[in-house]
């Protein structure tokens, strides 16, 4: 299905931005939104778990949290990697986006405070990218995934399966 030909999102000639337009507009964004920090999430997430993408996994992230003094480095690190990996899941499938993206943010204000404290400029290994991801996560929390979420895509796929099926003669 192509989104941006749904009937709804037709342009209307008196006002470019109807409502059902503004609407699947503010749908396409979080969509958008939720696909890049799902990126960003699943990468740095399957680092720590797995040592995707160049990273050390559990032994070798634990290792660096010890490091740094975070208390209880390989449970920390179980726990920001699932939160990471499964919640970019999550919020890539968008149905549930709202509740993972409260640990996600808490995370993220967790290595501003312990890690990236020092400074703001992320050159310079401050809190400039943790916190941008902890806030757009707790917008995304109060605003929500919008509507292009699996859960409504199978919905839909149902409710149009239900309503194609052929009425049931009476019995008497």
């Amino acid at each position: 299905m192509n989104i941006l030909s749904d009937a709804s999102f037709e342009t209307d000639k008196e006002n470019d931005m109807s409502p059902n337009r503004e609407n699947r507009a503010a749908d396409v964004g979080l969509l958008l939104v939720r696909a890049v920090l799902a990126a960003v999430f699943i990468y740095h997430g399957g680092q720590k778990l797995f040592g995707l993408f160049g990273g050390y996994g559990i032994q070798g992230t634990a290792g660096w949290m010890a490091s740094v003094g975070i208390p209880f480095p390989l449970v920390s690190t179980v726990l920001v990697g699932v939160t990471e990996f499964f919640g970019g899941l999550v919020l890539l499938l968008g149905t549930g986006a709202r509740v993972a993206a409260i640990p996600m943010a808490f995370s993220m204000l967790v290595a501003v405070l312990t890690v990236h404290r020092t400074a703001f400029d992320s050159r310079a290994g401050g809190m400039e990218f943790p916190l941008t991801l902890a806030v757009v996560l707790a917008a995304l929390s109060l605003i929500g995934p919008g509507s292009l979420t699996v859960g409504r895509l199978l919905a839909r796929r149902q409710k149009d399966d239900y309503a194609a099926r052929p009425a049931r003669p009476a019995t008497a």
